[in-house]
């Protein structure tokens, strides 16, 4: 038998701590089978002679060397130890990566970590946000503003932590947070311009963020299922770790068929880390069990009530400010969240939930952005000669419009939720508001001061729901004037029904889409002087109504799809004006009826389908201003000019052929208008309207202008364009009112008149 070389003591130490089992060959008791009589006695001689010899002991030999030895660890490291016990730290780090991953995973994930770092950057700001602080203090009584200019700074610094606690005893949750921290600074109570535009913006990422979360629960779904994933695998973790851990020993038998390689077959190996994974395993299964009852804790808060839901009614409560809304789904659960670490982040956050809270900060901004002098140089005098204020677009009204003393009319257009406080009393002068498609809502002391003084109501709307209610107690209102889609048929509206509450209401018009005179306005009749209706076309029937409106001075039925002249009409004796524009009047013989009305001095037939003007227009002898434009009338009657009153006659955009020479009847007569006509000539009587100031001739088919033009010495606008004209008459300058910017005619005919007329009229 070859001897074997013996490994040095040093490669057999290093040999051992680098195997993760060292194992070492069972004794026999009995020599193998094929060994054969002399060598057992040869072997037993040896050891007797060995044993004769005194040495130190030195162990059992196994005659192995030490890749055997290698060889036989690895073997029995695979087949005789259990898995737990070889496994076990790669257990641990697998359970402790699916651990980390699950906790973190929402973080990560696109449709999760965004919704989760917008909040949380919000909610720093919103926090931070020194509008945050002045809303609060205004609603626990204290104005920021007032207190800076009425206490020192030393008194301020001391009493500035009392509104905060003083709000916080409400409620059990906030009661023991600091709310000083964030009050203790008076400076940040007074916004200036920028801090304003920044909470602004706050409110608008606030309000998109809202929308977008509200609409789904990924957050808290996901939140949910990590949950119980966690719970899941710390009870498979326990049950099968507590089973498994008495598998971590020291001793191991093994049993490798391996004796033709190495002379033995069994073996008693030592697990040198058994102890430490034991022990490290106990530590495990205790650190789990904690993670493990953390995540039913979380289970527990996570059903023990919906945390899709989050109400602000503490907040509500405690800061006075009511329409604080409630929110659902992810963004309810991301409050729960926040309110486990401070529910006061919640608390600064719902003032940027408020509507009431937001037109507080679109106010400021406002009263920075329009101070009184600006609104004052925007003063304009309107066509009543009232000093008005005109406000377009805004995002409210300005306080400092209420500053303005000398206002007499506000005019205000497309502006939402405007709220007239009392300060309005300082406009003693205001008569007259219009609002055009606006919200408005009065306080109860400016409802108290509009209704001793407003006289001019003007109210522009889309949809009848929009009428202030406040508008039927305004006791002192002389006109009002309507516009906006009404109900088909108004007798039924009840919004209208109220105005018989408006004793002195003068006029009233209502631009709309009338069927019927709403018996609204025939409760108005004692009074009402003036009635306007104008209809988008559609067909106003049942006028019956208009006998009772005794009092009547004018009447405006426009666009109202009318075919004759209503009897009614003829029975209202006080009329003095009627306009029946725009409607579909093709013959008006009822005209004779008109004659009853004594007092009528206008009358506007303009803009229908008329073909012909009968004789008995000479009997309205009270007429002074007549309007028969835009019709199809081709001849004139000559008892059209025996209404001897006429002073303003248009009848232009006709088909108009020839006047009578009549027309130089009308003695008083100031405006005549015949442009767009057909006409080739004119009588030399009509320079006999000595009166006459405004004669317009354009467009029309004339070629000679009478040199007779020189008896209207009051003319001041004299309209030829665009007729067949080679020269103009040097007479023209008889007319001494008569100015180049009156005298509408081509440049090139203008070069006619002689040098000295052209001179006297581009004088000034």
């Amino acid at each position: 038998m070859k001897a074997l070389t013996s490994p040095s003591p040093a490669l057999i130490h290093r040999k051992v701590m680098q195997d993760k089992i060292i194992c070492l060959p069972q004794r026999i008791s009995s020599p193998p089978e094929n060994t054969s009589e002399v060598d057992v006695k040869s072997l037993l001689l040896l050891q007797s002679n060995i044993s004769a010899v005194p040495r130190e002991m030195t162990g059992l030999k196994t005659d192995l060397d030490l890749q055997q030895y290698s060889f036989i660890n690895q073997m029995c490291y695979e087949k005789a130890l259990h898995w737990y016990a070889k496994y076990f730290p790669y257990l641990v780090l697998i359970h402790t990566l699916v651990f980390m991953v699950c906790s973190n995973f929402w973080f990560k994930f696109p449709g999760s970590s965004s919704k989760i770092e917008r909040f949380i950057s919000m909610l720093g700001k919103c926090f931070d946000s020194p509008w945050t602080t002045r809303a609060l203090s205004e609603v626990s009584g204290e104005n920021p503003e007032e207190n800076d200019h009425k206490k020192s700074p030393t008194t301020r610094s001391n009493i500035a932590v009392s509104p905060g606690e003083g709000s916080l005893e409400k409620t059990q949750s906030l009661r023991s947070i600091p709310e000083k921290v964030v009050v203790e600074k008076p400076s940040a109570s007074v916004l200036d311009k920028k801090e304003g535009e920044q909470a602004k913006a706050l409110f608008e990422k606030v309000k998109k963020f809202r929308l977008h979360v509200e609409e789904g629960d990924i957050l808290y779904l996901m939140y949910v299922r990590q949950t119980v994933f966690k719970v899941i695998k710390f009870l498979l973790i326990i049950a099968y770790n507590s089973s498994l851990v008495n598998k971590v020993r020291n001793r191991v038998r093994c049993e490798v068929e391996i004796q033709d390689m190495t002379g033995y077959k069994d073996f008693e190996c030592n697990h040198t880390m058994a102890h430490l994974f034991s022990k490290l395993s106990y530590c495990y299964l205790c650190l789990v069990a904690v993670y493990g009852l953390t995540s039913l804790y979380t289970s527990y808060w996570l059903f023990y009530r919906s945390l899709k839901e989050y109400s602000f009614e503490y907040v509500r409560q405690e800061t006075g400010i009511n329409d604080i809304p409630d929110v659902k789904n992810d963004f309810a659960f991301m409050l729960h969240m926040i309110d486990q670490y401070d529910p006061l982040y919640s608390k600064r956050f719902a003032v940027f939930l408020s509507e009431v809270s937001e037109n507080k900060l679109k106010q400021l901004n406002l009263n920075h952005d329009w101070t009184a002098e600006k609104l004052r140089q925007r003063l304009q005098t309107n066509t009543n000669n009232r000093l008005e204020l005109q406000l377009f677009m805004l995002p409210g009204l300005p306080d400092t419009v209420f500053e303005l003393t000398e206002l007499q009319s506000l005019k205000l257009e497309i502006i939402n939720n405007i709220t007239i406080p009392a300060s309005v009393s300082q406009l003693k002068d205001l008569q007259e508001l219009s609002l055009y498609q606006c919200s408005l809502k009065l306080h109860t002391s400016a409802t108290s001061f509009l209704k001793e003084n407003l006289k001019v109501l003007r109210v522009k709307f889309d949809d009848n729901r929009e009428l202030p209610n406040w508008m039927y107690g305004m006791r002192n209102l002389e006109e009002l004037y309507l516009t906006g889609s009404l109900s088909p048929d108004a007798s039924k509206n009840i919004v209208l029904e109220s105005l018989r509450e408006l004793k002195c209401l003068k006029t009233l018009s209502v631009k709309s889409n009338l069927t019927k005179i709403p018996q609204s306005i025939v409760d108005v009749s004692s009074h009402l002087q003036r009635l306007y209706l104008h209809n988008d076309g559609t067909k106003l029937v049942m006028l019956n109504n208009l006998k009772k409106m005794s009092y009547l001075i004018e009447l405006e039925l426009v666009r109202c799809d009318l075919e004759r002249i209503p009897h009614a009409i003829f029975s209202l004796t006080n009329l003095q004006e009627i306009d029946l524009k725009e409607n579909h009047l093709r013959s008006i013989e009822e005209i004779i009826s008109f004659q009853h009305l004594r007092k009528l001095t206008c009358l506007k037939l303009w803009y229908n389908c008329i073909t012909y003007i009968p004789e008995h227009i000479k009997k309205l002898g009270s007429l002074e201003r007549l309007y028969f434009s835009h019709n199809k009338i081709e001849i004139l009657p000559s008892h059209l000019f025996l209404c001897n009153k006429l002073r303003y006659l248009d009848l232009s955009n006709n088909d108009i052929q020839f006047i009578p020479p009549e027309i130089g009847v009308l003695q008083s007569l100031q405006y005549f208008s015949v442009t767009c006509n057909k006409l080739e000539n004119l009588p030399d009587e009509l320079f006999f309207c000595k009166k006459l100031k405004t004669l317009k001739l354009g467009k029309n088919s004339l070629s000679i202008l009478s040199p007779k033009i020189s008896y209207l010495a009051l003319l001041t606008y004299l309209d030829l364009k665009g007729n067949h004209f080679e020269v103009l008459p040097q007479e023209l300058g008889c007319c001494r009112a008569l100015k180049h910017s009156g005298l509408v005619v081509e440049e090139t005919l203008f070069e006619t008149l002689p040098s000295d007329v052209r001179d006297q009229m581009t004088a000034e």
